[in-house]
C-alpha cells in the first residue's frame, strides 16, 4: 500500500477533510500516513485526531507525526500540500490594502492581480524546498496542491522541479450551482430561498452546497481554460442527454439582474459560460480596477472577510481538539471531501477509473489554443497509469486571450520568485490586467518586497 505524506496537515479545514476522506477508504486499508506541519499545536490535535479515526474506523493506517516534512519524504508515492506562509488571512488583507496607496484597487487580490503575484512568491521559497527534497527522497510521487494561487504554484512544480503535479480546486461546483439556479424549473430542483449568488462567502455556502449536490446527478458540465477563469463548454441533462446550452442562455438572463450580475455580463458579451462566479472572475478581467467608474461597486463585488475566517479559523481547530479529545463525535467526518485527493489517489493506487470533473495539469494539448505546457484545467480521467486529462478543444479566441495574459503574467512572476528577478517581477505585475499605469507597478512591487522580504530573501540577496 502506499506512503502518503500531507504537508500542511494541521489546516482547520483542509487537514480535517483530507484526513477523514482517506482514513475512511477500505481501498486504501494499510496505507502509511505521514502528517506534517510546523505548527507544534495543530500537528498534535490533527495526529491525536487520526490516532481516533483509525481506531474507531478500523482504517488500518500506520500514521506518523513530523514538525519537519524532510522526515516525511522518504518512500512517499503521494505528496499532499496545503501549505501557506502565514497569518493567511492577515498578509491577504496587506496585500490588498498596499495597492491601495498608489491608487490600484484590487477587486479581490488572491489568485491574480499584483495580490496574486505576491501570494505566490511568498510560497515559493518553502515550496521549492519541499521540491528539491522530493527530487531525492521520492523522486516518483505525485505532488498534489491545494494551494492557491493554483496556476502559479502547480507551474512552480512543473517548470522548476522534475516532480509530477496535479492541482485540484471545487470552483467548479460554482458553475453547477449557477446552472441549477438558472434551469431549477427545468430540471425540477427547489432553489433555496435567499440565494444570492456563489459568493466566496461563508455565509453563502450552505445554500451554495444546497443546489450543487441537487443539480449534480441531473446535469453534466464540461468546462476548460485555467484555474478560477473556467468556461462551460459544453453543458447536458445527464438523464436524456440533451444539450442544455441553448436553455442555459435563455434560462439565465431570466434571473434577477443582481444575481452573478459580473457573470451575466461576461456571458452576453462573450458568448461563454464562465464558472467561477463574480468574486474570482473579477481577478482575471482588464475592466474590473479602474478607479473612476468602480466598476466593484456596479457588480456588487464582495471582498473577502479577513477578519470572520481567521475567527473561524480559530474555532475549527478548537473543534477538531474536540474530537481528538474524544468529547466531540466524529459522525460528521464520514461525509468529509477531500476536493479529489481521495479520488486520485484511490483510482491510481488500485488501477480503477475515475473521471474527475476539473483537475489542473500542465497543457499537451488538451485547450489546443493555449500555451504547451502552461497550467491549464479541464475534466481528467485516472487509473493505475496515472492522470490524464481530457482534450476540449480550442476555446473561443477571445477567451483564449484573456487566458494567454493570466498565463503569461503567471509564469513571469513564477520565475521572478523562484530566481529573485526584480525585471521579471516588475513585468509580471505590468501585464497584469489590474495594473493600468506604468509607475504604480513600481511602486507596488518595492513596497511588496520591502514589506516581505522576510519571505523573500531571494530578492535580497
Amino acid at each position: 500500500m502506499p506512503k502518503i505524506t500531507v504537508i500542511g496537515a494541521g489546516s482547520a479545514s483542509f487537514g480535517e477533510n483530507t484526513l477523514a476522506a482517506l482514513m475512511r477508504s477500505k481501498k486504501l486499508h494499510g496505507t502509511h500516513l505521514a502528517l506534517v506541519d510546523r505548527n507544534a499545536q495543530s500537528l498534535d490535535i490533527v495526529h491525536r485526531l487520526a490516532n481516533r479515526l483509525n481506531r474507531e474506523w478500523d482504517s488500518g493506517f500506520t500514521i506518523s507525526a513530523h514538525a519537519n516534512h524532510k522526515d516525511a519524504l522518504d518512500g512517499a508515492n503521494f505528496v499532499v500540500s496545503a501549505i501557506e506562509v502565514g497569518p493567511r488571512e492577515e498578509l491577504w488583507k496587506s496585500d490588498y490594502e498596499i495597492t491601495l496607496k498608489y491608487g490600484v484597487h484590487q477587486p479581490y487580490a488572491e489568485n491574480g492581480g499584483p495580490g496574486g503575484f505576491i501570494h505566490a512568491a511568498r510560497n515559493v521559497k518553502p515550496l521549492m524546498e519541499i521540491l528539491r527534497d522530493m527530487e531525492q527522497a521520492c523522486p516518483d510521487a505525485w505532488f498534489i496542491n491545494f494551494t492557491n494561487p493554483m496556476v502559479r504554484i502547480c507551474d512552480a512544480v512543473h517548470r522548476h522541479s522534475k516532480i509530477k503535479v496535479v492541482g485540484l480546486c471545487h470552483q467548479i461546483y460554482a458553475g453547477y450551482g449557477m446552472a441549477g439556479a438558472a434551469l431549477a424549473k427545468d430540471l425540477g430542483i427547489e432553489v433555496p430561498d435567499g440565494l444570492e449568488g456563489m459568493h466566496a462567502d461563508i455565509m453563502q455556502h450552505p445554500l451554495q452546497q444546497m443546489v450543487v449536490y441537487q443539480t449534480v446527478p441531473l446535469v453534466d458540465i464540461c468546462a476548460a481554460g485555467i484555474n478560477h477563469f473556467t468556461w462551460i463548454v459544453s453543458i447536458h441533462d445527464k438523464r436524456s442527454g440533451e444539450d442544455l446550452y441553448p436553455l442555459l442562455r435563455k434560462r439565465f438572463f431570466e434571473l434577477d439582474e443582481t444575481f452573478e450580475s459580473l457573470t451575466r455580463r461576461v456571458f452576453q458579451d462573450f458568448g461563454m459560460f464562465p464558472v467561477p462566479g463574480d468574486t474570482h472572475l473579477c481577478e482575471y478581467l482588464p475592466w474590473m480596477s479602474d478607479p473612476i467608474t468602480k466598476p466593484w461597486e456596479k457588480f456588487n463585488i464582495r471582498l473577502y472577510d479577513w477578519e470572520m475566517m481567521a475567527g473561524l479559523r480559530d474555532f475549527s481547530l478548537d473543534r477538531l481538539n474536540e474530537m481528538a479529545n474524544g468529547d466531540m463525535t466524529i459522525e460528521g467526518l464520514l461525509d468529509a471531501d477531500s476536493e479529489g485527493a481521495l479520488e486520485m489517489i484511490e483510482n491510481m493506487v488500485c488501477a480503477g477509473k475515475h473521471y474527475h470533473l476539473a483537475a489542473n495539469l500542465p497543457n499537451v494539448g488538451q485547450i489546443s489554443n493555449l500555451p504547451m505546457g502552461a497550467i491549464v484545467e479541464t475534466p481528467v480521467m485516472v487509473d493505475g497509469a496515472g492522470i490524464h486529462p481530457v482534450h476540449v478543444g480550442a476555446l473561443p479566441e477571445p477567451i483564449a486571450e484573456l487566458c494567454r495574459r493570466e498565463l503569461m503574467s503567471a509564469q513571469l512572476g513564477i520565475d521572478a520568485a523562484v530566481e529573485g528577478d526584480y525585471e521579471k517581477a516588475l513585468q509580471c505585475l505590468l501585464l497584469d490586467p489590474v495594473i493600468h499605469d506604468l509607475d504604480p507597478a513600481r511602486l507596488i512591487l518595492d513596497d511588496y518586497l520591502k514589506t516581505y522580504r522576510e519571505h523573500l530573501p531571494q530578492f535580497w540577496k
